[in-house]
């Protein structure tokens, strides 16, 4: 088998995992479940997101956790628009995440912005955060299936990845929204765009609706993908993408890993405390198996 020696693991429960909670998460659990996660190694995280707390109201803490968590790590803020990235500029972060999905219908429904409007209006703002060096992670929502239009063409979504790249981000998040992509389509998306995207780097970043989420996982490190979006204890969900579960739990990607021969640096032990803490504020349980079998002994 083609793999590497080494991958890294960008947590985003914080951000992603705790997004589609109902039950607001109290704001000091969320940064012991931040101090443990980054205890347990992880060097880069999505903290939190700058967004309206009328439609994601578990993000309302946002500038508390930004302000209590930064330190020396890659500490990465969803700020999807040009008010998010006003309230970023406000604190010490050097890290935003920016998303347009490649399918209209999804954005449409989501931001209420056709993909390429979305693109024109995060132009100048890319533009701005790069001349004034912040790191810039574009994450590219339904790039393989979408719950509104079904499959999508693979040059859409590398035509999205290189307005992107033209643009000067540093990183791409390329997700499989809705966890319906199979490996064989993972691993023929993710080598195109090795192919035709270079000095970039590429992100994968798949859910777990379909069970198919470690083998995408493989699929993509066969294809030469060494970084991975995952969340502790599997959390996650869109609350635009119906249907959509939780992102691949880190637990299981870090263990896989690791058995394979592939380090992550990550301490697994850490890693369960941490979600020992989330577990009991989440509205459903967890369900990936190493927790399942580490809460067990």
């Amino acid at each position: 088998m083609n793999l590497p020696h080494k991958a890294t693991i960008i947590e985003v429960g914080p951000r992603d995992g705790l997004q589609n909670e109902k039950q607001f998460v109290p704001t000091d659990i969320k940064k012991q479940f931040i101090s443990l996660l980054k205890a347990a190694n992880i060097s880069e995280m999505e903290l939190t997101s700058f967004v309206s707390p009328k439609w994601v109201p578990q993000m309302k803490d946002a500038q508390e956790i930004v302000n209590s968590c930064l330190d020396d790590r890659q500490n990465i803020v969803l700020a999807p628009n040009h008010k998010g990235i006003a309230r970023l500029k406000e604190t010490d972060c050097r890290s935003v995440a920016v998303f347009v999905g490649v399918s209209n219908t999804f954005n449409q429904k989501n931001i209420n912005k056709s993909t390429t409007d979305s693109l024109l209006e995060l132009e100048p703002l890319i533009d701005s955060l790069k001349q004034e060096h912040y790191f810039v992670r574009a994450c590219i929502s339904t790039a393989f299936y979408c719950p509104y239009e079904g499959k999508m063409n693979p040059e859409s979504t590398l035509n999205l990845c290189r307005s992107f790249a033209e643009m000067g981000v540093d990183e791409l998040s390329v997700a499989d929204t809705i966890g319906m992509a199979a490996p064989m389509e993972v691993y023929t998306l993710f080598s195109m765009l090795l192919d035709k995207l270079e000095s970039i780097l590429l992100t994968a970043h798949f859910h777990d609706t379909r069970k198919m989420a470690l083998a995408n996982v493989l699929a993509a490190l066969q294809a030469g993908i060494t970084r991975f979006d995952t969340s502790a204890g599997g959390l996650g969900g869109c609350p635009f993408a119906p249907g959509a579960s939780g992102n691949v739990a880190t637990e299981d990607v870090v263990y896989m890993l690791e058995r394979m021969g592939i380090s992550t640096g990550i301490n697994l032990d850490t890693l369960c405390e941490a979600i020992d803490v989330i577990q009991p504020h989440l509205s459903r349980p967890i369900e990936s198996g190493v927790y399942s079998l580490k809460s067990r002994t």
